[in-house]
C-alpha cells in the first residue's frame, strides 16, 4: 500500500472534483479521525491514518484490501470510481437527481435515467455534471452523469436520457465476483 503519484493524485481528485467539488477536503481533513488516500493493487482505498499505519506490519502480498474501495485506475491510468465509494460521495455532493418509485428498478438494473423518472433535480445542473441519484425517500441508488441541463429539462420528450448510468447499488450483485 503507498501513497498516490502526483499524475494518480491529479486524476483521481478530477474524477472526484465531478461529484463532490471542493468538498474533498472534507473527506482528508475529517476533525474526528483524519483520513487519506492509497494505492493498492491499482485500486485507491480512503483509510484511516491509524489503521494505515497499522498495516504497514502486513506485507504487501498478504493485504487484499484496507478501508473502502473508492475506484480503481485502469490500463490507460484512467479513474474509475466503485459503487463502494457511494456513501461518502452522497455525503458531500453538490447535484442530486431523485428517481420516482418506477424509475428506481431501471435504474438499478444499469439503464440510464429518463425525463419520466424524474422526481427532482438540483436547480442548475448543468450538462455533463457528475450526480449522485436518489431514490424519492432519500436513499443513494447510485452516481451518474447528467446528459442535459435543468434549463433543458423543461422541454424534453419524457423518453429522453437525462442522465447517464455510471454505477448503481445493483453491482454488489451483477459483479460480486470483480468488485472487490
Amino acid at each position: 500500500m503507498r501513497p498516490l503519484t502526483h499524475e494518480e493524485t491529479k486524476t483521481f481528485f478530477e474524477k472526484l472534483a465531478q461529484y463532490i467539488g471542493k468538498n474533498i477536503t472534507h473527506l482528508i481533513d475529517r476533525p474526528d479521525d483524519p483520513h487519506c488516500f492509497r494505492l493498492q493493487k491499482d485500486r485507491v482505498y480512503y483509510v484511516s491514518e491509524k489503521a494505515m499505519k497499522l498495516a504497514t506490519s502486513v506485507a504487501r502480498t498478504n493485504l487484499m484490501s484496507l478501508g473502502i474501495c473508492f475506484g480503481k485506475f485502469t490500463k490507460s491510468n484512467k479513474f474509475r470510481l466503485h459503487i463502494t465509494s457511494l456513501d461518502y460521495i452522497a455525503q458531500y455532493a453538490r447535484y442530486k437527481i431523485w428517481v420516482k418509485a418506477n424509475g428506481e428498478m431501471p435504474f438499478l438494473y444499469g439503464n440510464h435515467v429518463l425525463k419520466a423518472h424524474v422526481g427532482r433535480i438540483t436547480d442548475d445542473t448543468p450538462q455533463h455534471q457528475g450526480v449522485i441519484v436518489y431514490s424519492m425517500n432519500d436513499t443513494p441508488l447510485g452516481f451518474g452523469v447528467t446528459a442535459r441541463s435543468t434549463v433543458e429539462l423543461t422541454r424534453l420528450d419524457p423518453t429522453t436520457i437525462v442522465g447517464f448510468h455510471q454505477a448503481d447499488v445493483g453491482e454488489y450483485l451483477r459483479d460480486e465476483d470483480t468488485l472487490f
